[in-house]
This record gives structure tokens, C-alpha cells and sequence, in this order.
């Protein structure tokens, strides 16, 4: 069972080539250009008011121009609200995939993300693929077909107008391509600090209690505000590209507008007789083209005010594309659990053959070759020098981390990608450093487990000895990391988690007793025998006095080496 490569999730190509959001792009495209005809229609009536037709021959255009631009309203209404739709949906397939992919990963894996950078990802910064999806990217396709489709319709009344609009609309493209890589990068600072100073604070947060006892509130103080200014600076830096950007736009727009008035001014005034074709322009012609040269730039001017939005949502999918990135999966990643519910059956019987095992990123088996067999209702100690990978073997058995070379069998059943599932309902955790919940005690023994009933939670609690626990209380809700629980709580909670699966068989104990004083180990140890009665136990533990009270003890030894 070899731990697999992982590959990007096929969602994050496909918002980068733009699938699901062709028709509101194309419905915010129609209202754009639905202003051709309605400018059409305000020139007609113009030349007409000044061939003496009278107030009578505009008002079929007036009923025209209103009833093109209810058009062209509730086709831009309604493509922003398709692309909002399917952006947030987008959004949301992509949190999914990043979240599975995380939990898809060992949680031995040494380079996981950091907790606090991957939730700023996920929550925070992966907010910025919104704007992307909804502004840039409409705006881009305005940009490709307006403005063609403008020139298309000046260059027949006037070449000198459309070679003006010709000239001045590449500087655009071109200013913003120059500073478009500046602006990548600048967001890509900006949101790998905020991420940095977000995992931070959330480290320090959950160390506050041990900071404040050292001394050291006031440096933590310092280090965040050293952070803060770095990421002030950093928006700083990308504000100011965007309004360069802007800025720059806006100069270019408004001297291509007033190139085509001036033109256009002197041309009807009889200054310009070139430029149209052989023949002067009419006054409905020129107010024509006057009309259409500031939409000619105006997806331009768009573009330039989210082209921010850019940078910043291509920073957030390189984000969330970083949290997909290859590791140490678990053995069962990417498979469909298709395992029937657990029944009560007889304790299983675990065989260990020829199994080694090296930390990630080292060439050192921790041990090697390794071969045990714990018979069926056995209570078994591992005993092993620190780092001897007594974790590590509990963590191979539970399919915590893919097998390098070797193999594990349990109850005649290879461990395996596909098995692995099945073989886990039968198993019941109970690490060092139990994690607990913010929520009630009921909560954090249920776990939102089907098969687990309020009745078992209730006699999981009774038999761990924490009915009498003021949290156990309904109403009364932990705090976060277990605030209100002593450390020999914390355990019994683990152990009425693993009491409240009656289909747990197979108990995996790490190091229960571990930072418990004399008394509460002895009561620790007393439930976790109760616990075992009929099942089979392996028990990783540096306490004699535990390994004492097993059926057996095993001992670890690292490989020699050649």
C-alpha cells in the first residue's frame, strides 16, 4: 500500500479556461453592444430635429431607445447574476476539493499546510476568486468584442476616426501588460504575509497561556506588529499599482475621446474635408461616432478597474492550488467507502510481517523487518526508546500512513487502499494529545457519528466517570482546545469517544497515561482494561507500571544497519 501522488483538483483548471460562465459573459457582451443601435437611433433623431421633420419624428426613436435600454438592463442585470451564481458555486466545489485534499493527507505528514494558513486560504483570501470570476473576466470579453465591434461601424463613415480609436486603444493593452506582472507578484506578497501573520496569530493564540507565564506577551506583541506593518506596506504596494493603472487608462481614454472631437468639430465646421470616405460628413454621422468613441474605451476603462481583481484572484487559485500540493496521503485517498455497516463479530487478531518504516524525508528505518502477532482479545504494550516508533506503528495499523515495504493483516484481512475503510470501523483511537472540540461534551464524545445514539453517549460518559463533570452539563460548552477539562479528563473524554463505538474491536492507545500523576494514571489504566475486556488491544506507552498490567509486552528495536 504505496502512498500516491496527488494531482490538482480538475475544478481549478476549468475556472482558468472559463467553463460556466460563457452565458452571463455573453448577456453582459449583448447589453453592451445594444448601446450601437440605441446611439444609432439618438443620431437619427438629431439629423431629422435638424432637417426640419418636426418634434413628431422622434417619437418612435424615443419608444425604440427606451425599450432598448429595458434590454439592455435586464440582460446586464441578469448575466451579473448568472456569473455571481456560478462564481460562488465555483467557489464552493473548490473550498471542497482543497478541504478533501487536506484531509486526504497523513496527519503525520511533516509538510502539511499550518492550520492557521490553510483556514486564512480557504476563508479569507480565496474570497478574492469572487471579484476574478464576476468582474475581470466579463470585463475581459467586453474588451475583445466592444470595441472590434465599434470600429467595424466607424470605419465606413470615417477612417480618420477609427485610426484614431486604432492608435489609441493598444496603449491600453500594452501599459497593462507591462504592469500586470508587477501586480501578480505584488498580490502574491500581500497574501502570502497576511497567511503568514494569520498562522501566527493563530499560534500564538493557542499559546497564550504559556507565553503570558514566560514573559513573552510583549515580543509576541512585537513580532505581530512587525507583521502587521509588512502587510500594510504590502496593500500598500498593490494599491498603488492599481490606481497607477487606473490612472494611466483614464489619460489615454480621454485624449482618444478628444482626438475624435476635435476631429470630428472641425470636419462638420469645414477645417477637415478628408477623412471620410470622399464626402463630409452629416451632422447625425458625426454626433454617431461622438457618441460611440467613449464606449469605444469604456470596457478598456472596466478592464483597468479590476485589473486588481486579477492579480488578487490569480494569487488566491495559486493559494488554493498550493494546499492540493503532493504528500503523504493516507491509504485510503481517493477511494469511496463502500464498506457495510460494522456488526459485532470476535476481536481481531492483528499480523504484522516484515514491516520498516523511516520518517518522511529520512534514509533511517526506525525499525525494520518487523514482525509481530497479537492473537485475537490480546492486551499488548509497545515499549520503545523515544523515537523508536511506537506513534508510528499504532499509526501503520490504523492506516494513518501508507506502507512503505512489509504488510498488516487484521482478522485475515490485508491492509489495503480498498480495505482500509472497512478495517477502520473496527477500530477505536486514542492518541497522546486527544483533540477536543469547541461544543458540549455530548458533542465531543458523538462526534456526529451515526452509529453512535445519545443512549451510548450517555453510557460512555458514565463509564468514563465524567457524568459528574460540571461541562458535561447540556448548555455548557467547552472552550477551545478543551478549556474547562483537567488533563485526565481530556483522556477519559477519549476514552468514552472510543466506549461509545460498540463495533470497535481493535483499541490502538497511545501513551495514555503520559503527563498524568499517580492516581489518575491508575484510573486511566483500570478504564482502559474494562474498556478491553473482549476486544484486542495495543497500548504504545513509556509507563511500566501500565506495560506491567498488559498480557504482554513488546519491544522495539531500531534496524541495524549494514
Amino acid at each position: 500500500m504505496q502512498g500516491t501522488m496527488h494531482t490538482k483538483p480538475a475544478a481549478f483548471q476549468r475556472l482558468r479556461s472559463g467553463t460556466g460562465f460563457e452565458v452571463g459573459s455573453l448577456l453582459q457582451v449583448f447589453a453592451s453592444l445594444l448601446w450601437l443601435p440605441q446611439a444609432g437611433l439618438l443620431a437619427y433623431s438629431l439629423q431629422r430635429l435638424m432637417d426640419g421633420a418636426g418634434i413628431a419624428a422622434v417619437y418612435l426613436p424615443a419608444v425604440l431607445i427606451f425599450i432598448l435600454g429595458l434590454i439592455r438592463s435586464v440582460c446586464d442585470a441578469a448575466g451579473v447574476r448568472r456569473i455571481f451564481k456560478t462564481a460562488r458555486a465555483e467557489l464552493s466545489l473548490m473550498r471542497e476539493q482543497v478541504a478533501a485534499s487536506l484531509a486526504a493527507r497523513s496527519p503525520l505528514d511533516a509538510a502539511r499546510p499550518a492550520s492557521g494558513l490553510a483556514a486564512s486560504v480557504m476563508a479569507e483570501q480565496a474570497e478574492a476568486v469572487i471579484p476574478y470570476l464576476t468582474r475581470y473576466r466579463p470585463a475581459r470579453l467586453r474588451t475583445m468584442v466592444v470595441p472590434l465591434a465599434i470600429l467595424i461601424v466607424v470605419t465606413p463613415l470615417s477612417w480618420i476616426a477609427a485610426l484614431v480609436l486604432l492608435v489609441a486603444a493598444p496603449l491600453i493593452p500594452i501599459f497593462m501588460a507591462l504592469v500586470g506582472w508587477r501586480a501578480k507578484a505584488a498580490s502574491e506578497a500581500q497574501m502570502v504575509e497576511m497567511g503568514g501573520m494569520n498562522a501566527f496569530l493563530l499560534d500564538r493564540l493557542r499559546g497564550l497561556a504559556t507565553l503570558r507565564t514566560l514573559g513573552a506577551i510583549e515580543a509576541t506583541a512585537l513580532r505581530l506588529h512587525a507583521s502587521a506593518q509588512t502587510l500594510r506596506m504590502r496593500t500598500m504596494a498593490v494599491l498603488r499599482i492599481a490606481f497607477l493603472s487606473s490612472a494611466v487608462l483614464e489619460l489615454f481614454a480621454a485624449l482618444g475621446v478628444a482626438m475624435v472631437a476635435v476631429y470630428i468639430g472641425f470636419h462638420l465646421l469645414g477645417q477637415l474635408e478628408y477623412g471620410a470616405w470622399g464626402s463630409r460628413l452629416t451632422l447625425g454621422q458625426g454626433v454617431f461616432i461622438l457618441l460611440l468613441s467613449p464606449a469605444f474605451f469604456e470596457p478598456l476603462r472596466e478592464l483597468s478597474a479590476v485589473w486588481h481583481d486579477r492579480a488578487a484572484g490569480e494569487a488566491a487559485l495559486d493559494a488554493l492550488d498550493n494546499l492540493t500540493a503532493d504528500g503523504l496521503l493516507l491509504p485510503d485517498a481517493g477511494t469511496t467507502s463502500n464498506a457495510a455497516a460494522a456488526t459485532a463479530r470476535a476481536a481481531p487478531t492483528v499480523l504484522v510481517q516484515q514491516l520498516s518504516f523511516a520518517h518522511q524525508g529520512s534514509s533511517t528505518s526506525v525499525f525494520g523487518r518487523l514482525d509481530l502477532q497479537i492473537a485475537a482479545g490480546e492486551r499488548v504494550a509497545i515499549m520503545a526508546a523515544s523515537g523508536g516508533g511506537k506513534s508510528s506503528l499504532l499509526a501503520l495499523i490504523a492506516g494513518l500512513l501508507p506502507l512503505p515495504h512489509g504488510s498488516i493483516i487484521i482478522d485475515g484481512v490485508p491492509l489495503s487502499a480498498s480495505s482500509v475503510l472497512g478495517l477502520r470501523k473496527r477500530m477505536a483511537w486514542i492518541g497522546q494529545k486527544p483533540h477536543i472540540f469547541a461544543g458540549s461534551v455530548h458533542a465531543n464524545v458523538a462526534l456526529r457519528r451515526d452509529d453512535v445514539s445519545a443512549t451510548d453517549v450517555a453510557a460512555a460518559l458514565k463509564f468514563a466517570e465524567l457524568e459528574g463533570v460540571a461541562q458535561a452539563r447540556p448548555g455548557i460548552a467547552l472552550g477551545e482546545g478543551g478549556g474547562g477539562l483537567s488533563g485526565g479528563e481530556a483522556v477519559r473524554l477519549a476514552l468514552a469517544r472510543a466506549a461509545a463505538d460498540a463495533h470497535a474491536d481493535l483499541l490502538l492507545v497511545d501513551e495514555p497515561t503520559a503527563h498524568l500523576d499517580q492516581a489518575t494514571a491508575q484510573q486511566v489504566t483500570d478504564a482502559l482494561l474494562r474498556l478491553a475486556q473482549g476486544k484486542t488491544m495495543i497500548v504504545a506507552t513509556h509507563d511500566p507500571v501500565l506495560a506491567a498490567r498488559m498480557d504482554r509486552v513488546i519491544l522495539l528495536q531500531a534496524e541495524e544497519q549494514a
